[in-house]
């Protein structure tokens, strides 16, 4: 099968974090709450970046770390003169385009490429890994919530700490790590007879909070010690979003995501096997549409 990685002393980097990158459209905002969670999954933004081509050299650069397994020294090395030539680097003044206020904002600097690095490297790699969990669950069906290296955890990320829970619990399309700015926070994929041994949980509440967006003024419910921005699944989420495009919402969606949910079908593990196994007439429209779509593409 296609998703079955072959034997390598250089696997590089997981195919799955590297294709939920790749795929993502490029959405310029002026601020990080001007695109929501769940658009996230699908859109890569950095907050200031209103130029296609900055934002284009950013996402080029992240990739490149990500399939290459560059450290952030090496991506701030070859990222910073790049945006210094187009004028994104430092301080300067910037029209926001929801008030029309000139406001004196910070462009390109060492610490927000370090975050922009370890942000999306993560997320990524989180989505990456629940596409595994997703192809493996029949053999290893439990997650366990562990924490991370950081010197500090955030007391409702502490409490998470050894949960082990079913892969499909709904839970962790609420509390999938990373959970927030710095999160290392990450999961495991166990066998039953591990977490049986280690004591099955039953799912925590999900305590919630109440945040107003500054940009929009909308107020919206959010799980308590999580991030708005990094609210939800990001894996979940883009499976979530490639069957709604696919329910009778794909021919009119915007273009960029439309082509964003047709890259990812075209490149996803389970099109590649409906469309080997000649899945295109079934019952299952969205099967259908996924099969037909990924034959279409691999014949193009």
């Amino acid at each position: 099968m296609r998703d079955r990685p072959g034997y390598s002393f250089d696997p590089g980097p997981p195919p799955e974090a590297s294709a939920f990158l790749r795929n993502k459209g490029l959405t310029p905002s002026f601020a990080w709450d001007d695109v929501e969670p769940e658009e996230h999954a699908t859109a890569f933004t950095v907050a200031k970046a209103m130029q296609a081509d900055v934002l284009e050299d950013i996402r080029t650069e992240v990739q490149r770390a990500l399939d290459e397994g560059r450290t952030l020294a090496q991506f701030q090395r070859d990222l910073k003169p790049k945006l210094a030539a187009k004028g994104w680097w430092g301080r300067t003044e910037m029209t926001d385009p929801l008030t029309g206020e000139v406001r004196e904002v910070q462009l390109g600097s060492p610490r927000r490429l370090r975050t922009i690095y370890r942000s999306n490297l993560r997320s990524a790699r989180a989505a990456g890994q629940w596409e595994r969990i997703q192809r493996t669950k029949a053999a290893l069906p439990y997650l366990l919530y562990q924490l991370g290296p950081s010197e500090r955890h955030r007391p409702e990320h502490k409490e998470k700490n050894g949960l082990v829970l079913p892969a499909d619990d709904p839970f962790w399309q609420q509390w999938y790590p990373p959970n927030g700015w710095g999160c290392k926070c990450w999961v495991r994929q166990i066998t039953r007879a591990e977490a049986e041994s280690r004591g099955i949980n039953v799912a925590p509440a999900v305590p919630q909070k109440e945040i107003r967006n500054r940009r929009t003024g909308e107020v919206r419910r959010v799980p308590e010690g999580i991030d708005p921005a990094w609210v939800g699944n990001p894996g979940a989420l883009r499976v979530s979003r490639m069957h709604d495009m696919l329910a009778g919402k794909l021919r009119d969606a915007p273009a960029g995501v439309r082509a964003q949910v047709e890259r990812d079908i075209a490149t996803s593990w389970y099109a590649a096997r409906l469309a080997e196994a000649g899945v295109i007439d079934t019952d299952t429209p969205i099967l259908s549409q996924i099969a037909a779509i990924a034959a279409w593409f691999r014949a193009e």
